[in-house]
């Protein structure tokens, strides 16, 4: 029983382009809030929904664009934000990218070949991933603070110095009972 490819590639086109169309929106929506959790959930999900579906059917350009974008997501999301200008609009060419794939599917029927550059691009660290500092979070991390020990234990005498301490405080005239 031979499956029917066509069947299954038709299939991929409407969801691809419905995902494409939820990743535009969200890409519209993080202009105008970078640090949108849902936009940035939605541009996720849809990148690694797409990768999964070109994967199984051998449209490894495709999988492999959405696998980098998705990967570009996951550090995003773990920002809290997106950052403006060339985050946004590189997340615009990934799109664009995507788009046309699926366009050489659409019309060929065949696997689209790779963008290397564009997967270059969106494989660098994006900006937003690498924590912003302040000025005051330099000074602090310049700081040098003696060693106090683990934090609720306090840091072990010299040996016997416990034991001249109690000596002391039970002759002394305030601790004396009678």
């Amino acid at each position: 029983m031979a499956l029917d490819m066509a069947k299954y590639q038709k299939l991929f086109l409407e969801e691809a382009s419905e995902h494409l169309g939820e990743i535009s929106h969200a890409l519209i929506e993080l202009e105008k809030d970078t640090s949108g959790a849902d936009a940035i959930d939605t541009l996720f999900r849809m990148a690694h929904s797409i990768k999964s579906m070109a994967a199984s059917l051998g449209y490894d350009a495709i999988a492999e664009l959405a696998h980098v974008i998705e990967d570009r997501m996951e550090s995003i999301r773990r920002a809290g934000r997106v950052s403006q200008g060339a985050e946004l609009s590189l997340l615009f060419r990934g799109l664009e990218g995507l788009e046309r794939m699926v366009a050489v599917v659409r019309e060929t029927g065949e696997s689209p070949p790779s963008d290397h550059s564009l997967l270059a691009a969106l494989a660098e660290p994006p900006p937003a991933a690498v924590p912003e500092t302040t000025q005051a979070d330099e000074s602090r991390s310049r700081r040098v603070v003696p060693d106090a020990g683990p934090v609720g234990k306090p840091k072990p005498a010299a040996a016997g110095a416990g034991i001249a301490e109690a000596k002391k405080k039970a002759s002394s005239p305030a601790r004396r009972v009678r």
